[in-house]
Formats: structure tokens, sequence, C-alpha cells
């Protein structure tokens, strides 16, 4: 029994060591991704030359996706290879791309080397159905761009769409749930013979890639995908390119053996703290090939935003742009791009290596923090979307003092005057924000930094509002529901529950405590908010509709009521509470308390 137990547990601290070493290597593996934060996505296919339109037609699908089109407008493949006639290889020049990616400050590229119609892009011996032999060329783009990455010290990774293929004659299209699908026994001729090649191919042939990204959006097990041949891709990539990364679109989660990354939704941004490695891939535009009747182009406010918030939550940002067929970068696309350059070669410090603070995601009316160690330091980042008008900037969730606080300008740094008080910073701003997008103040802290995740934030201009999202405690589990368009996020209160928040006062004093609600039953609804010993009660009347947009386009209303005032006797920390004597057919919906000294 004795030896049994000894082997048992030999055994098992051999698993665990095994298991360690290999979360050690991945991190190590993966380490240059997370530093990176952001990168290029092309899309660049034979599809960049229908430019989104068909025969004078217009895609025939509403998320207007140029590189679907063969599949939206049913296009025969005897018609859809005349496309390759229409490329300009003597202007096509990868080696552009390249230097406008290290001008954006992106850090890694990304192809498409065979996207969902199936044609390669690279002079592919696998199959006949690539760029070159249909352009009838002799060059290979691949090479050219993995050359022009090298020179340039650009990390390269291939996107290869595994799951579809709609010019193999056994793989698979969307249309096979109607028109009957192709067995597992054919499925499996095209993945031997074309997936498993096509990889061996770009993993062989084009030096050192950085990762593979794969793009099945949908749990494999709902696919005709099988998990034996995920696994041979996996094994395969790690055969020939051990450093190479793998994506969780290859159809498993990021904690499954060989994923080195998250990937969102398209164009889906993140929500909250995520500690394994993660990024959204999203368009500058709507399309992610180029489309001639794209226009609807984001902002570079919001590009760096998108940037910037997931970063804040340890995410990167791998954004796309879709080249014509003769290489040019549209220049829509190619003025972001420089701008967010510029806006990097100031305050890339902000961005590369950093990660966030585990504080609630977006408590900050003013924008995001990111953060990362420097010279034994912890260097913490503001990132300010908008510049208060009263020139306070006003930071919660940080217990420690700053060594010092300084304003990244196209000069170099300012220093700024702050005070620090309980989970409170305020730094004293000057007039000018320091950039016209995104302003950046640099906070340096000895290590460790003390956070308080618990305590409400204070908004620009002061006051706290207490929400559904920055609960410190509850007794009931109410549900949430988030703005609808017209009706803002609300706690359906349908219960006698007790909701509870951690506030600091920054001062003694009479502060205002504000109520807003909708109250959809016939009668008054009596609520108790209590602060330490003091209790303001109230009875809030039952609200009706109120017009959004005539003539018959009506939402519940919300209104706000005074409910009274707190006399706090000196600063520091309070628990808030809310008790509501509601029913489940008499619902309150609580928007926020507000409390403010003003």
């Amino acid at each position: 029994m004795m030896k049994r137990t000894l082997l048992s547990l030999l055994l098992f601290f051999s698993i665990c060591t095994v298991n360690a070493q290999q979360v050690s290597n991945d991190s190590e593996k993966v380490k240059w991704f997370t530093d990176a934060r952001f990168g290029m996505f092309i899309h660049w296919g034979l599809y960049s030359a229908a430019e989104g339109i068909w025969k004078g037609e217009r895609l025939r699908n509403g998320n207007n996706y140029a590189e679907w089109i063969r599949y939206r407008n049913r296009i025969s493949e005897e018609e859809y290879v005349q496309l390759a006639k229409r490329f300009d290889w003597d202007k096509i020049n990868p080696e552009q791309w390249v230097l406008q990616a290290k001008k954006a400050g992106m850090k890694y590229i990304l192809i498409t080397a065979k996207h969902h119609d199936g044609i390669a892009i690279w002079n592919s011996k696998v199959s006949d159905n690539n760029l070159s032999k249909l352009s009838g060329t002799n060059r290979d783009v691949l090479k050219e761009l993995a050359a022009a990455c090298k020179k340039h010290g650009m990390k390269l990774g291939f996107y290869y769409s595994h799951w579809l293929d709609w010019e193999h004659p056994d793989g698979w299209d969307h249309n096979q749930e109607i028109t009957g699908r192709v067995t597992d026994e054919q499925y499996n001729k095209y993945w031997q013979g074309k997936v498993l090649p096509q990889l061996r191919e770009l993993l062989t042939n084009y030096g050192d890639i950085a990762m593979i990204w794969f793009d099945m959006w949908v749990d494999y097990k709902t696919t005709i995908v099988k998990k034996e041949q995920l696994d041979q891709v996996i094994k395969l990539i790690h055969e020939l390119q051990p450093a190479c990364l793998i994506n969780s679109r290859l159809g498993f989660p990021a904690s499954y053996p060989g994923i080195s990354f998250e990937t969102m939704g398209d164009n889906q941004l993140g929500a909250a703290y995520t500690d394994h490695p993660w990024e959204t891939s999203g368009t500058i535009a709507n399309s992610w090939g180029y489309n001639a009747l794209e226009n609807e182009y984001k902002s570079t406010s919001q590009l760096l935003q998108s940037l910037i918030g997931n970063v804040s939550l340890n995410g990167g940002f791998t954004l796309n742009i879709g080249p014509r067929a003769n290489g040019d970068v549209p220049y829509e696309d190619k003025t972001r791009l420089d701008d967010m350059g510029a806006w990097l070669s100031k305050n890339g410090e902000s961005i590369y290596g950093c990660t966030g603070l585990q504080l609630r995601p977006d408590q900050h009316d003013w924008g995001r923090i990111t953060t990362k160690k420097l010279d034994g330091k912890q260097m913490v980042y503001l990132q300010v979307y908008n510049w208060p008008l009263d020139k306070v900037l006003r930071l919660t969730g940080i217990l420690s003092k700053p060594e010092k606080a300084e304003l990244i300008t196209d000069a170099g740094k300012v220093a700024l005057n702050f005070t620090q008080s309980g989970p409170y910073t305020h730094i004293q701003l000057p007039d000018a924000a320091g950039d016209h997008f995104v302003s950046v103040i640099a906070l340096q802290y000895a290590q460790p930094l003390a956070l308080d995740e618990k305590t409400v934030a204070e908004s620009t201009f002061g006051g706290l509002a207490l929400t559904g999202d920055n609960l410190s405690e509850k007794t009931s589990a109410y549900k949430k529901k988030a703005f609808d368009g017209v009706r803002p996020s609300h706690l359906i209160i349908n219960n006698d529950g007790l909701l509870t928040w951690q506030v600091y006062v920054p001062a003694a004093g009479a502060y205002n405590a504000d109520i807003s609600y909708h109250n959809n039953s016939k009668t008054a609804t009596p609520v108790k908010i209590t602060a330490g010993d003091q209790n303001l009660s109230a009875s809030l009347k039952p609200t009706g509709k109120v017009v959004v947009e005539p003539h018959d386009s009506y939402t519940d209303e919300f209104v706000n009521d005074r409910v009274g005032t707190f006399n706090f006797p000196k600063e520091g920390f309070y628990k808030i509470t809310l008790k509501a004597d509601s029913k489940e057919q008499a619902e309150l919906w609580l928007n926020r308390i507000w409390i403010n000294n003003k």
C-alpha cells in the first residue's frame, strides 16, 4: 500500500513538473506576442480583384465582406479564376506593406495565405489553383513578403482557412447544409491531400513563421472537422516550427494543449481582464478584403481606443488592411495607420510590453489604464480619451502613492502635481492636452502596487455613480439589463434583498443622494439608502413612458429623484446600502444612485 501511494505521489509530482515546464515554455514562446500588442492583418487574394462588385451587382450580403463574394454571389469557379487577369504584377510590391506596418508601429504581419475561396496566394505545388499560376507569373508573394519582413525586423504569420474551401471538390462550404454534405471520408481526402501538405509548404519554404492563424469561429464539434484532424495540424506545426504560435480558431479553446492564444470574434473587443494571451482581429472599415463601395471607416480615435482598451485587459489588436489587386493600400487605411504610428512613436511605452490592472473594466469615464514593470519600478499609464475641463484627472483604485506623475507631450515628459488620499489620486492638468487623439500620463510607483478593487470610482468633475456594475455585495441575484439604445443599463429589483457599495469620501461634509429609476408598478415603492448610522427614505412613484421619437416610438421612462443628504463626519471608507420593498409583480429598475457634494 505504501509503495503504491509513493508511486502515485511520484507520478503526480512528475505530471505537475511536466505541466509546469509546458506552461513555462508556452509563456516564453508567446512572450513576443504579448509584448508586441499590435500587428497588421492583410486580406489579399483573388477576391481583391472583384472589389466587392460582380457583373455590376454589389455583394449579396449585408455584412459587405468582399472576400466572400464568390460564395455570396454564386460565382462559378470558371468565372472566378478569371479575376487573376486583373492583378498588376508590375506594381505589386509586398515590401511596401511591411514598410507601412512598421510606420504604423506594428510588430508583426499576418496575411491570408489561403482564404475560404481555396486559392493559395503563393506558388503552391499542392494545387494549381494558386495566384501565381492563375496569373501567369513566376513570382511568389509570400517569398517576397518573408524576405521583406526579415529585412525590416517584422515577424510574419500566415492565415490559413482549414475548415472552409470552396475550390476543392471534397472541401466544405456552408451551402452543403442544404445540398447535401460531403462524407467524412471525402473531407479527410481534402484534409490529407490539401490542408496538411499546404501547411507543410508554408512551414518549410518561408523561414521562421511566427504564427499560423486559423479561422473556424464555431466549436469544431458542430462542423465536419474531427478532433484527430486538428491534432494532426498541431503536431505538424510543432514538428516543423516549434516556436510558431497557434490561435484558438483552429477549433479548440485557449486552454487546449498547443493553442497559444485566444482570438475573439471579428471586431469583438475585450470586456474583462483575461489572464491568458488573447487578441482581437479588427477592421479599419467594415470589409476585410478590398471593397470599392466601402464607406464605413472607423476614426483614428476609435482604432486607438480599441488597441488601448484591449491592452488594458491584457489583450492585443491585429488591425486589417485590404490592398487592391495592384497592391495599393487604400488611402483611408493608410492615413489612419500613419496617425496611429505617429501616436505610438510618442506614446508606445504605454502599449508595448504592457498589460492592465485588475480593476473593474471601464470604471473610469475619462479613459483606460495600462501598466508594466520597468527598471524595478511599476509604471502606470493613464490613457485619457477625454481631457477634463476642470483640469483634474481623478484616478480611483490605487492605494499606493506615485513617486512622480508626467504628461507625455511632443516636446517630452512634463512633470505634474498630484495629491493622493485613500484609493483616490487627483492629478493637476495643464490647459492643453498631451495629444489630440489620446493623451498619456505616466505614473511611477515603487513595487509592489496596492490596489483597491471594490471602491466606486469617481466620475469626471467628481461624484460617485453607484450602479449594478460596481456593487461590492448583494444578497439576491438581481438580473442586470444592458443599455439597449434607449433604456439605460439597470438592475431589476424584484425582492427585498440588499445592495451594498463601498465608497470613499474624500472630505467631511454634506453629500446629496439621488436615485435614477423606473417603477413599473401602480403604487409607490418604498426605498431606504443607508450610510453608517444614517438612513434616507423615499417613496418612489410609478413612472410611465417617454416619447423617443414622434409619433409612435415610446420607451420606459427613468426619472431622477433627490432622496436626501448624508453628513459624513470625516474622510474615509463607507458602506452605502439600498433596500427596496419591491415584489416580482412590481419591479423597480435601478439605474444608479448618485452621491455628490455639489
